[in-house]
């Protein structure tokens, strides 16, 4: 990756719970779990699902009307539970 790359994200679907399917600007997808990050009063308010269901992009990532926002690096490296939840043939 270039080191100066910033990513943006450009598409975001809510998905359930508190995963939220992001694409960036690079054409990558990821499907980012965001309940770590549900801590802290400005963050409190999105526990609520209906309210955390409220995103929208902004500046290039996912903001909510309190003022809450994740940094894009941040999602960009954050780990797809996609991946995670794949089923993985055996031999």
């Amino acid at each position: 990756m270039n080191n100066h790359y910033i990513p943006a994200v450009i598409s975001a679907r809510y998905q359930g719970d508190y995963l939220i399917s992001v694409e960036f600007d690079d054409g990558s997808h990821k499907l980012i779990d965001f309940e770590a990050w549900l801590t802290g009063p400005i963050f409190e308010p999105l526990k609520a699902k209906p309210y955390f269901q409220s995103f929208f992009i902004e500046g290039g990532t996912i903001a909510w009307p309190n003022g809450a926002d994740i940094a894009p690096e941040t999602l960009y490296e954050a780990e797809n539970v996609a991946e995670e939840t794949a089923v993985t043939p055996t031999a």
